[in-house]
């Protein structure tokens, strides 16, 4: 297969510079199915041209327990009907953080899911500590099955 480059300028009027810089764009063919030619901006947009990292398997997924007055609230209880009583209320998320880091950003308000943050009173690690880490793909699969597998135990669950 052959990959012929080459480079491109756009030249634009001094009018349009200010919001749109000219830009050096590279021409890759590289041998796709449909023939057609893709444009890149820079060098290290071109897949063809850059090495691929491998995946790094830092993503958690999180179990927090919550306040049994969360029941009080609508959402939660129309989530949850088939709720064990004697079984706590939780929620489960996902992070590139560590648990505890993410669990204290919930409580300080940043990026705080609502029923953490007023009902939030402590990490669950028992639930969660036996997956992590793992690779973002895998968390996020995680994170609905673990819900979905605390829900059918008898936990309420909220899962954002």
């Amino acid at each position: 297969m052959k990959v012929s480059v080459s480079v491109v300028m756009v030249v634009l009027p001094l009018w349009k510079w200010r919001y749109s810089p000219p830009v050096f764009l590279e021409r890759a063919d590289t041998g796709t199915v449909d023939g057609q030619s893709r444009f890149f901006a820079h060098p290290a947009d071109n897949p063809a041209l850059m090495p691929r990292r491998p995946a790094r398997s830092h993503h958690h997924v999180y179990v927090v327990l919550l306040s049994e007055r969360v029941w009080n609230e609508p959402a939660f209880r129309k989530a949850n009907p088939q709720h064990d009583i004697v079984k706590p209320c939780v929620y489960v998320g996902m992070t590139g953080l560590d648990p505890d880091l993410r669990f204290d950003r919930h409580m300080a308000g940043v990026q705080a899911n609502r029923f953490v943050l007023k009902y939030g009173v402590r990490l669950l690690p028992e639930l969660y500590e036996v997956y992590n880490p793992m690779p973002y793909a895998a968390a996020c699969e995680m994170e609905v099955e673990l819900a979905i597998g605390l829900r059918e135990a008898g936990y309420a669950v909220w899962q954002a």
